[in-house]
Formats: structure tokens, C-alpha cells, sequence
């Protein structure tokens, strides 16, 4: 067969993590997921490990892993993420990767990725080979073997970029066909100009690089991939194949590969089912066999290159302009408000690159006294990043030093190493991409900067922070009360920054409202309880203690003393300070604890205020996730005191509720609101309930339909999906328990008279495996078995409710 098809995604989120925190705080707009990650995990990463084929019915009929057929790219900062948030999709990621090996001639289907999706035609020689270098690291760390093929940020490409690519053994990249200059076959001296996309993206090309290495580049599709991005092919899986085979030229002889490439997020978080679309056109397309799935590695050990290609440098897949999107107001920009401006771009570009240029002349000065080649040290510092463990960071300063380095200095040069790893995360190009300086995105970006800053004059005392600043003023925002990119950073970036005292604030506070171990891990830092006391008196709480605080990124440790006096509610007060004198210390303590124990409370706070020397912090020191816990707890006396209120005003009034209904008179808008909010809350308290009752809840549901209330179909059907799912998670473990498979197909007709958006995929991932293991022997049994019959129409109906057919 000469015909070959490819298709590639590229998934990708730009990184969320606080920096100081490394972690991804709550972001409410990812509601009801704690997250941007976790949301697109569950809308796109997770259903492509398990993607639906349905037949005519619209019945699934069978379940199938789109990472085996198709060619990727993750990004090496979203699979940090997978790996440590969504273990198992994770897993079957670099699984699959191994298996596919067996498939596709010993070549796998993953490719890496430039570290952290850097515009690499922006950046400077030193950044441009970190990047690879750290990209191919991280890939082999996690695939166990070396990289084929790289995705470069937005198709963005030089040929600087291409060059040290190939010099780091990459055989191939992906470029949209508006990149291509001019053709011509391998031998021949004639040039074709291929300019405006004209290239025939059906075939490799050879591109010779200055320093005389050569890279393979496929030009994908074009006409395809934005009909999968931006159209509607996804809407139906048979046309998105039949759309790929009339690709193929019935005039070309030799092999030809209809190849494309879009953001992998197209499948499913884009375009909910996209992952659908993308399983059944493979499936259509290899069941008819009209042609052979692929990937570029097999493609090209098969089918290596006949023409070489010259590239048009500085342009990208996703700007007209070539890469001006990324430091100008060029009018690329995804338009949801027309009359936003893009003036902001080049002042943040210009903010970046001025505090790159200053933090590189630390790095480099001050890392020249412990380290034999900075640079190189940069380099292998993703060795660090991909394994914190102690151990391991003594290897790697030992490999790297000019001399035994003391505590300190492992300190200093670990903070040299992580002010560089903020300076390439601030250039992550989603910083740039969106139309407003303020969005979460350029903020992210900002942060980084803030952390590389904080370093710097940590280490040298150079406070960078004022200049930087002052670029960012010029930096006009679209939003009046932010006025410019410096009110930006003080709005939204200056509240994250974080010190070691900040931490001993929120490990203060949090004790207050829960009991910590000895050793406590707070995000990136580790608290060894030194000393502590605390006490409660007239619904007042107060704490005293000292804490050791330690980086496990830097190492920078501090033992911290504070005082915390909850007046209740959200009133507290905390004094923190770096720890005082043992002397000092007990008579803090002392004092502290009698004015407590007499009542005497605005004393204490005035202690307090005396002893740490007014570094005072509040519940706004708390860390976000923190702070929602804690005020959650601050608030559940009051919700559970408003909830019995509402109940019985809803108990006390039902008669009366009732003779209104059937008189056909509405009720007073406060008594319905009462009635509303307690029947959705008796709802949810049920569907959490582990073993709820099946008969309250046909009673409740049958309540809530006869006064025409319906539950938020997002929020409830979070929490219904959550309980099926959980269910479904029993039935895993129990296949044969017919009276558990009656509980849930009760539980989903009891649910289905209400529009709930419910994500069953779970369920239906186990309701296939069980399905797979027993159905055919229940239905060999059922005949003569009463059990198995029972059994098997419990299991039909759920399949019914879940949309899967019984195989």
C-alpha cells in the first residue's frame, strides 16, 4: 500500500504552577474542577486513553487508545503535571509509547517538545539550546529512549534552532507549508519556489543547515488540519476520514503520507467528542484499509527524503506575521473583545528581555566561584528538576563543582540554578498569545519574572524589580482599573510572592484548624515542629511555637517563631519572625499564654505586635487552596445553621405549601427560595452519601419535579457523576453483585429526569471491561440460572443508561 495517513497532536498547557509554591492553585474559572489541568485532563488527555466507536445506534461498541494510532507531543511541564495529578493517564501515555514500538517498526509514536514552549527565534543561543537540551532530557527521563522527532512552540522556527536540533541527534520537526521557500530534488541544482504553501505536503524534505547537518521536515496538511481545528470536521468521524483519503493525489507515484497536525486539546476539549471523531475516522480508515497508519519516524526510515527544502525563518503555524504576535500589536489576537489592543506585547517582551540580560550577568558572575562551566551546569540542570531527592542533587553539584561546597554555597548555587530556570519559564510563549495583559497567562509569566527577581537579590542584593517595572508602565492594558502592565504586577503577581516567613504564616494559621505531624510537607517546603503549644479559651484560640522551614528546591532553611491569636471567625492575628533568642523566646511564650488564660485577648495582641516587631500577617497570608479550606471550616456552623433553619421553615410550612399547589397559587418568592435551596441540598448531601437510600432519593427527585426545581446541571451533575463513577468503581470489584447493579441502574433512572451533564466516561470504561469478562457467560447461563438472568437484565439496562452495548 502506497498510501499512508499521520495524524499529530500536539498537546500542550502552558505551565500553572506558583512558582514559589510549585503547585497549581484553586483557578475558579476551571470550576467544577479545582483547575485549567484537571478540567482539560478530564475533557481531553483522560478520554483519549479511552475513546468511544459507536455503531448506528449510537451505541459504544468498542473502546480504543488514540495515542496508539496517532503521532504526539506532550509537553514536558504538563507531564510533570500528569504524573504527579493524573497518575494513571499519565502511565498509559509512556506505555503506550513503548508498546507502539512493535507496531511501527521499533519507532514510537511520542516526539518531544522545546522545554516550556518557548518562541525559539525570540530567544537568545544560550536559551534556544537549554530548551532542546532540557526537552530531550525530560524525554528520555520518561519514554527510556531518545527523542526522533521535536515539536517547536507555534511551528516557530530559525534555522539556528533547527541546527541544534539535529546537533542533539533530531531527525525530523512538523512546519505548516507557509514556511517552506523553495524545493528541489536531492541532486539537482534547479529550486522550485514553493512560497504561499504551494509546497506538496504529501512527502519529507531534506533541510541542509549551515553547520553542514541536515533535518527531515514534514509541512502538514493544511486544508485538513484547520478544517480540525477550526471547522467542523470533528462533527462526524466518517467525513473527517473520507476528508483524508480524497487528500491522497491519484497523480503522484511513489508513497505519499496525508499527514496533520493541530493542538491535541481539538480532541475533546475544543470540541467536546472530538476524541470520537479522531477514533472512528482512524477506525473507518483501517477497516476498509484505505490506507496504512503511521507515524514520521516508521514514515521516514521508510520513506526517506527525495527533495530538499529551504525554510522562510522567523514564522510560526499560528501568525501572519511570522513570529510578531509574540512582541508586537500585529492584529493576530482571538478577537473576543474587537476593540482590546495588543500594544502591551511589546513592553512585556522588552520587560523580559531586559531582566534576562541582567539576571545572565549574575548567573554568569556569580556562579563562575563554585561551578566549572555555568552553562553546562544549566544544561544538566534538568537532572534536578526531574529528581529532587537529595541524593541526587549532591550528584549532580559534586559532577559540577570546583571545590567541596559548603551548606551555603549549595544554597547560593541552587538558587543561581532556579533564578535561570524562572528566567526561561517567564518566556513561555502563551504569555503573549491572548489579547490582555491582565489574563491569567501574562500574569503567569510575570510571576516567574517576580521569582527569578527575588532571587537575584537574595543572592547579590540587587533589587531588579523597580527598572523592571518601569518598562512595564508602558505596557497599556485594555482594562481601566489595571491602567498598565507595573499596576498588573501589583495587583496580581505581588500578592504570590512568598518567603520562607510567609510560609511559617500559613503553617501558623493552618495549625489553628488542624493538628500537624512533626515533619509537615507545605507545597515545596518542609516544617520540622520544633517547640508548640496551643490553647482555647471563651471560643478563642491561641497558638505559640517555632518551626524549622526548608526549601527542597534551594535548600534555604530558617527556624521560625510565631504567636497566632484566633479571635474566631476570620479575626486572627500572627506574628512571625525569624527565631529569636531562646531567652526571648520562653518569656514571649510566657507572657503570651497568662494574658490568653486571664481573657485578657487585646493584650495578647498587643504582645504579640511587641515580640515580632509588628510583622504581623493575617488569613490573607494563607495560600490559596489553604484559605478556602479554612474559611470553608469558619463558615460551616453558619451553612449548617442556615441549613436546619431553612429545613424546618420548609418542614413547619409543608401543609400550607401543599394547599397552595393544589390551588394553583405561587408561592412567596422567600418561602420557594427556602424550598429550592433545601430540596438541591438535600440532593447533594444524598448523592455524597456513600450509602445513601434508594427509596429518599426517588422521594426527593420526585419532590423537586413536583415543584418544577431543577439542580444546577453542572454543579449537580459533577456530584452525580461522581457518584456512579463510584458505584461503578464497587461494581469493578464486585462483578457479580446483581443487587449492587440494581442500585445503580435505580440510581441513573432515578436521576435521568433531570438535564444533569453528566460524565460517565468512567463508567462506561468499567461497564465495558465487566461487560468484556461476563456478559457471554451470563448469557450462556441465563438460560438455565435465574441469578445470571437477573444479572445480565440489570447489566443490559445499565448499558442502555450508559449508552454501551453488551458484547
Amino acid at each position: 500500500m502506497s498510501y499512508y495517513v499521520c495524524i499529530h497532536g500536539h498537546f500542550y498547557q502552558p505551565p500553572r504552577e506558583n512558582p514559589w509554591l510549585e503547585e497549581v492553585e484553586l483557578q475558579e474559572g476551571a470550576h467544577p474542577y479545582h483547575d485549567w489541568n484537571e478540567k482539560i485532563t478530564a475533557e481531553c488527555y483522560a478520554p483519549n486513553t479511552a475513546s468511544r466507536i459507536l455503531n448506528s445506534e449510537r451505541k459504544i461498541i468498542e473502546i480504543v487508545n488514540n495515542y496508539s494510532k496517532i503521532s504526539f507531543d506532550f509537553g514536558p511541564t504538563l507531564l510533570l503535571w500528569l504524573e504527579r495529578h493524573a497518575p494513571e493517564v499519565y502511565q498509559v501515555i509512556i506505555e503506550t509509547d513503548k508498546e507502539c514500538q512493535k507496531k511501527y517498526s521499533g519507532h514510537g509514536p511520542a516526539i518531544a517538545q522545546v522545554y516550556n514552549h518557548m518562541i525559539m527565534p525570540l530567544a537568545n543561543s544560550r536559551d534556544k539550546r537549554t530548551q532542546v537540551v532540557w526537552g530531550i532530557r525530560d524525554f528520555e527521563h520518561r519514554f527510556g529512549r531518545k527523542p526522533e522527532g521535536m515539536w517547536l512552540p507555534e511551528t516557530a522556527v530559525d534555522l539556528e534552532t533547527l541546527d541544534i536540533m539535529a546537533e542533539y541527534g533530531i531527525k525530523f520537526t512538523i512546519l505548516a507549508p507557509h514556511q517552506a521557500s523553495r524545493i528541489r530534488k536531492i541532486g539537482e541544482e534547479k529550486w522550485n519556489n514553493v512560497l504561499g504553501g504551494n509546497i506538496n505536503p504529501k512527502m519529507p524534505y531534506l533541510c541542509r543547515l549551515p553547520s553542514g547537518r541536515s533535518i527531515s521536515i514534514f509541512f502538514y496538511d493544511q486544508s485538513v488540519s484547520l478544517d480540525v481545528a477550526f471547522g467542523d470536521l470533528l462533527k462526524n468521524g466518517e467525513n473527517f476520514a473520507l476528508k483524508i483519503v480524497r487528500s491522497f493525489s491519484q497523480a503522484q507515484r511513489q508513497p505519499q503520507i496525508v499527514h496533520i497536525a493541530t493542538d491535541g486539546e481539538t480532541y475533546g476539549h475544543h470540541l467536546k467528542f472530538g476524541d470520537m471523531a479522531l477514533s472512528y475516522c482512524l477506525h473507518y480508515i483501517e477497516s476498509r484499509n484505505l490506507a496504512q497508519i503511521t507515524i514520521y519516524g516508521e514514515y521516514l526510515e521508510k520513506n526517506p527524503p527525495t527533495y530538499e527544502v529551504e525554510i522562510i525563518e522567523n514564522t510560526s503555524w499560528s501568525c501572519f506575521h511570522g513570529i510578531e504576535r509574540w512582541r508586537s500589536d500585529c492584529g493576530c489576537r482571538m478577537g473576543a473583545e474587537p476593540e482590546f489592543k495588543q500594544e502591551w506585547r511589546t513592553h512585556l517582551r522588552e520587560a523580559m528581555d531586559w531582566l534576562g540580560d541582567r539576571v545572565n550577568l549574575i548567573y554568569e558572575r556569580e556562579m563562575a566561584q563554585y561551578i566549572q562551566d555555568p552553562w553546562k551546569a544549566r544544561d544538566d540542570y534538568i537532572e534536578v528538576i526531574l529528581d529532587r531527592s537529595i541524593e541526587n542533587v549532591e550528584r549532580f553539584l559534586s559532577k559540577h563543582s570546583k571545590k567541596q561546597l559548603s551548606k551555603e554555597e549549595k544554597v547560593r548555587v541552587l538558587k543561581l540554578l532556579e533564578m535561570q530556570r524562572n528566567a526561561l519559564l517567564m518566556y513561555t510563549s502563551c504569555g503573549w498569545f491572548f489579547d490582555e495583559i491582565s489574563g491569567i497567562e501574562s500574569t503567569q509569566v510575570m510571576k516567574y519574572a517576580a521569582r527569578a527577581m527575588q532571587l537575584a537579590r537574595e543572592i547579590c542584593g540587587v533589587d531588579l524589580e523597580p527598572d523592571y517595572l518601569k518598562i512595564l508602565e508602558k505596557a497599556p492594558s485594555n482594562i481601566p482599573e489595571y491602567q498598565n502592565g507595573a499596576r498588573v504586577y501589583d495587583l496580581l503577581v505581588r500578592p504570590s510572592i512568598t518567603d520562607l516567613l510567609r510560609v511559617g504564616a500559613h503553617y501558623a494559621i493552618s495549625s489553628i484548624f488542624g493538628e500537624y505531624k512533626e515533619t509537615q510537607k507545605i507545597y515545596c517546603y518542609t516544617a520540622k515542629n520544633e517547640a508548640y503549644e496551643n490553647l482555647e479559651a471563651e471560643n478563642k484560640k491561641f497558638a505559640v511555637g517555632r518551626v524549622r522551614l526548608r526549601s527542597d528546591i534551594t535548600w534555604e532553611e530558617s527556624v521560625v517563631s510565631f504567636a497566632v491569636l484566633h479571635f474566631g471567625d476570620q479575626n486572627l492575628i500572627v506574628g512571625v519572625r525569624e527565631f529569636m533568642d531562646r531567652k526571648s523566646f520562653s518569656q514571649m511564650c510566657k507572657e503570651t499564654k497568662k494574658a490568653f488564660l486571664k481573657g485578657d485577648f487585646s493584650k495578647v495582641a498587643d504582645l504579640i505586635n511587641k515580640y515580632f516587631e509588628k510583622q504581623v500577617y493575617s488569613l490573607s497570608q494563607l495560600f490559596r487552596d489553604e484559605q478556602i479550606k479554612i474559611l470553608s471550616r469558619i463558615l460551616e456552623p453558619t451553612q449548617k445553621k442556615i441549613e436546619n433553619l431553612f429545613l424546618q421553615i420548609y418542614r413547619n410550612n409543608y401543609p400550607i405549601i401543599q394547599t397552595l399547589n393544589e390551588m394553583g397559587i405561587s408561592l412567596p418568592q422567600t418561602l420557594a427560595s427556602v424550598i429550592e435551596f433545601t430540596l438541591n441540598n438535600a440532593l447533594r448531601k444524598s448523592l455524597e452519601d456513600e450509602d445513601s437510600n434508594i427509596e429518599e432519593l426517588k422521594k426527593l427527585v420526585s419532590e423537586m419535579k413536583k415543584r418544577s426545581i431543577e439542580p444546577d446541571k453542572t454543579d449537580m451533575g459533577f456530584v452525580a457523576s461522581q457518584k456512579i463513577n463510584k458505584l461503578m468503581d464497587r461494581l469493578a470489584q464486585a462483578p457479580q453483585d446483581s443487587s449492587l447493579l440494581e442500585n445503580i441502574v435505580k440510581t441513573l433512572n432515578i436521576l435521568s429526569v433531570f438535564p444533569l451533564e453528566l460524565n460517565l466516561w468512567k463508567a462506561q470504561n468499567i461497564y465495558f471491561s465487566v461487560g468484556k469478562k461476563f456478559c457471554g457467560p451470563m448469557q450462556k447461563k441465563a438460560e438455565t440460572d435465574p441469578h445470571a438472568k437477573m444479572w445480565l437484565d440489570y447489566f443490559n439496562e445499565l448499558g442502555e443508561f450508559l449508552g454501551v452495548k453488551c458484547v
